[in-house]
């Protein structure tokens, strides 16, 4: 690994995550590293630190040849894009927390990394406080890895807990969300999945080695949960999370998606509540291996910054093996779903995309149902997200074509159904 070296930390964003590094740090002499210069937008703002340590101009620290380690967690993608590819190109290791702007450019990145021999690391960007990437990296080969399911956004786990335990319908939860500080105050990215996505994108390049955009995957986020479907969990003796999922399938493809899923009470992922992330990993040999812990947060996230600028004493760097195979995973669109599905009004539903129909409940005002439907009537396609639907996976959902034959023969036929 190389001689460990010392530190010296040009920090952009002074948030709570950029705070929370600056103080963590000041406790941790033995890390040999410091900040020098932190670039800031707004240098009138009173703050925690002494005045001579903030900048607004970006270059003090991408031109200052005594800084070797840029730090970027700012919440523009756009200026965190240049700020990371400047401070690579200037001979500098990069840390950075910005998902959504890793996400976007994260093949032009791993090529910068590759041409200027610099180290790249990202930890804080998928689940906080939980070393999952490094893990992913180090430990699990793709051949051997069969599936990897995770919640990795903090806020949409607080909110489906508070319904779920406390009985609060969605915007009372969102609301206490976002007094508590786990809900940004638009919370959009969150509750419509964006948030999450992004964060999955890196991860599937770290599971599999797959290249994806947000416009390659399914997902959702929790806005079209209803009262009916909690309701529904609960009797079943389950919860609902939103859940970013890839498994291998037996065509040597990957299935992936993320969405709302029914979650069995003796799954780890249960046991995941409010602002708390986790990731199940099934592999080859070990079975299965289950990570927890803090999602969000001002020292979870800074702690994982802190692992990575550790990291760099020792020069270490993201080798990417899964993704520079001879032959890298792909995705598939070749399987189904095993979804549930309530709605207002049949006629919202495209009855003719069931393969088959397993149960059906019919209600007053709000109606469900339980079937198997083609990944492909999904994927590119909103049907499910309008007129008040709601989608949900059940639990292990992913059905291939071989099993598909056998469920229709014990479905319920839709065509006679109205309400």
């Amino acid at each position: 690994m190389g001689a460990e070296k010392k530190l010296v930390i040009g920090l952009f964003g002074f948030g709570v995550v950029g705070e929370g590094l600056y103080k963590i740090l000041k406790q941790t002499p033995s890390l040999k590293a410091s900040i020098k210069k932190v670039c800031i937008k707004n240098t009138t703002k009173k703050r925690n630190a002494p005045p001579e340590l903030f900048t607004s101009d970006m270059y003090d620290i991408l031109n200052d040849p005594e800084i070797n380690v840029v730090v970027e967690v700012i919440n523009d993608s756009v200026v965190g894009f240049e700020i990371v590819s400047n401070a690579l190109k200037n001979g500098k290791d990069v840390v950075s927390a910005s998902k959504k702007m890793l996400s976007e450019h994260l093949p032009e990145l791993i090529d910068l990394q590759n041409s200027t021999g610099r180290s790249l690391l990202y930890e804080a960007s998928s689940c906080a406080s939980i070393p999952i990437i490094r893990n992913l990296e180090e430990y699990y080969d793709n051949d051997l890895l069969h599936s990897i399911k995770a919640i990795v956004n903090g806020s949409t786990n607080f909110i489906l807990t508070k319904m779920f335990e406390d009985q609060l319908n969605f915007k009372e939860a969102l609301l206490l969300a976002q007094q508590l500080g786990f809900a940004e105050s638009d919370p959009r990215l969150d509750i419509e999945g964006f948030d999450a996505v992004s964060k999955w994108i890196l991860l599937l390049t770290h599971s599999y080695g797959i290249s994806s955009t947000i416009d390659d995957l399914l997902f959702n986020g929790i806005a079209q949960i209803h009262e009916l479907d909690a309701g529904v969990a609960q009797a079943r003796n389950q919860s609902i999370k939103l859940v970013a999922q890839a498994k291998k399938l037996l065509n040597g493809k990957v299935a992936t998606f993320l969405l709302p899923q029914f979650i069995d009470h003796n799954d780890q992922l249960y046991f995941v509540k409010n602002e708390y992330n986790g990731v199940v990993i099934e592999s080859g040999f070990s079975d299965k291996q289950f990570f927890y812990g803090k999602g969000a947060g001002s020292f979870p996230t800074a702690s994982a910054v802190l692992s990575d600028i550790s990291a760099l004493r020792y020069s270490y760097r993201y080798e990417y093996k899964k993704k520079n195979q001879q032959t890298p995973a792909e995705l598939s669109s070749d399987f189904h779903l095993r979804i549930y599905i309530s709605f207002k009004s049949l006629a919202d539903i495209p009855k003719e995309e069931f393969s088959s129909v397993e149960e059906w409940h019919s209600g007053n005002e709000r109606s469900y149902l339980i079937g198997t439907m083609p990944f492909t009537s999904l994927l590119h396609k909103d049907w499910w997200k309008k007129n008040g639907t709601s989608l949900i996976l059940m639990p292990d959902p992913i059905i291939e074509d071989m099993d598909i034959k056998e469920l229709k023969k014990m479905s319920l036929s839709l065509a006679g159904l109205e309400i």
